[in-house]
């Protein structure tokens, strides 16, 4: 018996038949376009262990506060510039962070927000198949997690079809 790699990156509800959780989460895929729950979910775990790491800190303050503050400083740095949190947010505000703060930095849901598709889903199909660029990259990943400084570089990739702004496909009133 060889033991492989642990591919599984989220954790299942563990009530698996909850009505008000259900329409919830289905709720949140029409929204952000998200495929199926397993991207839900793992946004979720996501949410956790940040949620974890925030405690731990705040926990750590307790004792050697220098290298609390240091370690505290570096996360909250890393989550600013992703975007998730603000210029004033501390690690407070980490546990008080909810699923749709981390869907709204997904690739998918910027390049909607910003009309390259009409629809989260299109933008989603428009992301996959190499039509949308990141710094001038390619990027075909729907979950990419947008930083800040990136915001303004994602434009429809020059060799494109939909580069043109007369494509059928673009969305009425596109840049």
């Amino acid at each position: 018996m060889t033991l492989g790699k642990n591919t599984k990156f989220y954790e299942t509800p563990n009530h698996p038949y909850q009505g008000e959780r259900i329409a919830e989460e289905g709720g949140l895929l029409g929204r952000y376009g998200l495929q199926n729950k397993e991207e839900l979910w793992r946004t979720q775990s996501e949410l956790r262990s940040y949620r974890r790491e925030a405690r731990s800190l705040l926990g750590r303050e307790q004792g050697d506060v220098e290298a609390a503050a240091e370690e505290a400083t570096e996360f909250l740095d890393r989550l600013r510039r992703a975007g998730i949190l603000g210029s004033e947010d501390g690690p407070d505000d980490v546990l008080s962070l909810d699923e749709t703060d981390l869907l709204e930095r997904r690739l998918q849901t910027i390049a909607y927000r910003k009309g390259l598709g009409n629809t989260p889903k299109q933008a989603r199909q428009f992301i996959t198949h190499g039509h949308v660029t990141v710094n001038g990259r390619s990027v075909t990943v729907p979950s990419y997690t947008v930083h800040t400084h990136e915001e303004d570089s994602i434009a429809y990739n020059e060799t494109s079809p939909l580069a043109d702004e007369l494509h059928p496909a673009r969305a009425e009133g596109q840049e």
